[in-house]
This record gives structure tokens, sequence and C-alpha cells, in this order.
């Protein structure tokens, strides 16, 4: 039987996490394609639809092994799940309804600080000097941008950005228990279950809401719209059940907090998308934050500090 090393499947991990960042960068320009056509908690629901679906074409073709677990292990798997994607995506959405994108990438640029805080304490990750600047100067950079942007905090959007604050410790805690979880599953069997987990609660939101006000026809036109499917076929296969794949695999071999900050490249590639899809315009603040973001994420995997 074939052993991987470890530095291979650590190799593996990041090369994950770049495909997996890239994709979710891009993943913004798709979301306000879809959001042209539905509500954000229909895009959710089909989004997850499209997810779940390509998934079990998966397991119908024989590409990968059906999940074998019983009833303590779901459990375990559904406690992880809450934390990401159901909290993280359900807050985030509705963070955005009281909040700029703008204000709530502030926010969300603390997400590596916060994962090296708590896993310190929780996992008893170390990390060195140059690994704390390394975060410190990319969390720097996604601030920058921002605030160059001319964005600034009202107290009207407060309630946004508490939620979406939130939103930022549910991906937090689900790097740092995923973390210990997964080295005990399978990666495409934490996938199945936050995927099915996802897309039958926001579904149930979704059509109650649409059965309570009457309206359930504005659930299923969507999917008549070609930019709409186009939208969710990505944001569905390929932002959450790839990434999610991505996302397990690389917390059962690399530390969290690298994790957390790898993905604070997100919103340089969303500033790329929107540039070449959406058509934006790129000032040199975009190119001196995306500067001190890439620095930030190679001086955290340099300074790594290597197990005995």
């Amino acid at each position: 039987m074939n052993v991987i090393h470890p530095q291979d499947r650590m190799m593996k991990a990041y090369i994950g996490m770049a495909l997996s960042t890239l994709i979710i960068g891009l993943s913004f320009v798709f979301v306000k394609i879809a959001l042209q056509v539905a509500n954000p908690l229909d895009v959710l629901a089909h989004r997850f639809n499209a997810a779940l679906i390509s998934l079990l074409l998966l397991y119908l073709m024989g590409y990968v092994e059906r999940p074998s677990l019983n009833r303590k292990q779901l459990l375990q798997l559904l406690s992880v799940s809450i934390f990401y994607p159901l909290l993280f995506f359900g807050l985030q959405a509705i963070g955005l309804q009281y909040t700029t994108a703008s204000e709530a990438g502030i926010v969300s640029a603390i997400t590596p600080v916060m994962t090296l805080l708590l896993a310190s304490m929780m996992l008893k990750e170390r990390h060195n000097v140059g690994q704390v600047v390394g975060v410190v100067v990319s969390v720097a950079g996604i601030c920058y941008i921002f605030v160059k942007s001319g964005t600034s905090i009202h107290g009207d959007s407060m309630r946004g950005n508490i939620i979406v604050l939130l939103s930022v410790l549910s991906i937090v805690f689900y790097y740092i228990f995923g973390r210990r979880v997964n080295h005990n599953y399978r990666t495409m069997d934490i996938t199945f279950v936050m995927i099915v987990l996802a897309d039958i609660v926001f579904n149930i939101f979704a059509i109650g809401h649409h059965l309570v006000t009457g309206t359930m026809h504005d659930y299923i036109t969507p999917v008549t719209n070609p930019n709409f499917v186009y939208a969710i076929l990505y944001l569905g296969v390929l932002s959450s059940m790839v990434t999610s794949v991505f996302n397990n695999y690389a917390l059962a071999n690399i530390p969290a907090s690298q994790v957390a900050v790898i993905n604070n490249l997100t919103p340089v590639i969303s500033i790329m998308g929107g540039i070449m899809i959406l058509g934006e315009q790129l000032h040199l603040f975009h190119f001196i934050g995306a500067a001190m973001v890439i620095l930030g994420v190679l001086a955290t995997t340099v300074f790594q500090r290597k197990k005995a």
C-alpha cells in the first residue's frame, strides 16, 4: 500500500487552499449576478441545491465512496457544520442587509488574527514572531484597501457589522474545531454532511418564507434565467462543494491559523475579478494593499515552525 508522505500531504493542502481562495475570491462576482435575479435567501437555497446535486452525481457515478457514518459520528460532524457553512453563510447574508460590503470586508479582515489567537489558546499551536508579523501585515493590507476606498463605519450600520462579526466568529470556530474533527473522518464525508445540512436548512427558510407570503413563484422563476443558472452552478459546485473539500483537507494537514491567513487573499482576488468582469477601476492603493496581503501570507508560510 502506498503511503503518502506528510510533506506531500501538506503540499497538496496548500495547493488546494490556493485554488479554494481563487474560487471564493471570484464568487463575489457571481453572487452579484445571482442577486440581480433572486433575494439572498433564495440564492443560498439554490446554491446548495446545486452543490448537493453535484455531490450526489459523484456518488452515483462511483467517483466517490458513499459515506458510512454511525449516529455518534454524524452528530459530531453536524456540530462542526453548524459553524460552517450554516452560521457563516446565514449570518453573512443577514449582516449584509444592514451594512455595506466594504464595511463587512473590514470586519472580516480580522479573521486570521482571531484564528491565530484562538488556535494558540485552544489548539496550543505555536507561532513565532515572523508568523505574527505576517498576519498583522496581511490584515493591514485588507484594511488599507477598504479604508482607501472611502469606507467609514457608521452607527446606523453597527447592527449589520455586529452580525458580520458573528459570522467571522463562526468561521473561526470552524477552523478550530474542524482542525480536531478532520483528523478522524474522510474529507468527502465531512463535505457531504456540511452540504446536506446547509441545503435542508436554507431551503426550509426560503420555501417557508415564500409559502407564508404567497410568493412561491419567486423561488422557482430564477432557475429559468441563464445568468442565474450559471452563477448558481459556480457558487454551488465550485464555491461550495469543491472549496469545502479543499478546506477540510487543508485543516487536516496544516495549522488552522495558516488556513485562515491564506483565505485572506480572497478580497484581493475579488477586486481583480471586479476589474476584469465587472469593469471596476483599479487604483494605486489596490496594488499597495494587495502587495501587503501577499507579503503577509508569504511571511506566515515561510516562518512556519518546523515540527520535530
